[in-house]
């Protein structure tokens, strides 16, 4: 299969990476990070997330982060929903497009949102009734795919079937994560492989962690299965709090570094995408985990 000709990123560093920061970061800081991926040409940034501060304190005040971003036309400004309050919330704060997320394993469900799989996307219901009746996108996100830390393996087709229920029940694309990055490329390849007969591959995205070094090596191997969409985060922002020593999401700078070199359109400006990530890394007092950004801000 040829290489898809142009590629769309998903930047999930102002939710996914950040909020697993253990210091306070202020509104004033993620309106500024937002702002700094809308200038570097991001088409889809996911801003926040709508759930309780008691178990997300990084993510409160994400209404008031929406209210004062610039908003480009043309990008997609999402955030989290994963309950009705939480979709209640973003509706109110301007926000058209929102994520609800399950698991591939059992074990992952339980443990995280105290639930089964089937439970979990059985609460997905009235968020995807009221957002069919506001014209809301929703996205879906399956964690777990290429591995657990409680169950260790997982079958494809255990994903696939999550991956089926969510896009039948009106998610536009379902975003497969390697939640605590031991995934490698044969069994990125096999499980998009098995994956990709139940949903079409133009509705999935991959997202990968760089746990174990092979992040870049699985968005390669998804290219290669056609999948054209992938969420990455800013200056790899981010760690996966099952797992010990995980450096985090896949960092954008290092994914568009790969999709350059191959001839893989884009529309984002390096330049400007590094900047962005030295202004947050700055912010948060530490290294940036882009080994692009490294070499470019040392050369």
């Amino acid at each position: 299969m040829s290489l898809p000709s142009h590629v769309r990123l998903i930047e999930v560093g102002p939710r996914d990476g950040l909020q697993n920061e253990a210091q306070p970061i202020s509104v004033e800081d993620k309106v500024q990070l937002v702002d700094a991926l809308t200038a570097a040409g991001l088409g889809y940034i996911e801003v926040g997330s709508f759930v309780s501060p008691k178990w997300v304190p990084q993510m409160a005040g994400s209404a008031e982060v929406f209210a004062r971003i610039q908003r480009k036309p043309g990008v997609v400004y999402g955030a989290l929903a994963p309950n009705l309050r939480g979709f209640e919330d973003a509706l109110a704060a301007g926000v058209k497009e929102v994520a609800v997320f399950a698991a591939a394993s059992q074990a992952f469900s339980q443990r995280n949102i105290n639930c089964s799989i089937s439970e979990s996307l059985e609460r997905f219901v009235p968020i995807m009734d009221a957002a069919k009746q506001h014209g809301i996108s929703v996205r879906g996100y399956v964690s777990c795919v290429l591995g657990c830390p409680y169950e260790g393996e997982v079958a494809p087709e255990q994903v696939a079937m999550v991956a089926r229920e969510l896009h039948d029940m009106g998610c536009y694309e379902v975003s497969l994560g390697d939640t605590i990055g031991t995934g490698t490329a044969g069994a990125t390849r096999r499980m998009f492989e098995v994956v990709g007969a139940q949903v079409t591959r133009e509705k999935l995205a991959g997202h990968f962690h760089d746990t174990y070094g092979q992040a870049l090596a699985n968005v390669y191997a998804s290219l290669l299965e056609g999948i054209a969409v992938f969420d990455s985060s800013i200056a790899g922002l981010g760690g996966c709090p099952y797992a010990k020593g995980a450096s985090g999401n896949v960092a954008t700078e290092d994914v568009l570094y790969l999709l350059n070199g191959l001839g893989i359109h884009t529309g984002i400006d390096m330049d400007r995408l590094i900047d962005a990530g030295r202004q947050i890394c700055n912010v948060l007092g530490r290294p940036t985990g882009s080994r692009v950004a490294k070499a470019r801000n040392a050369s």
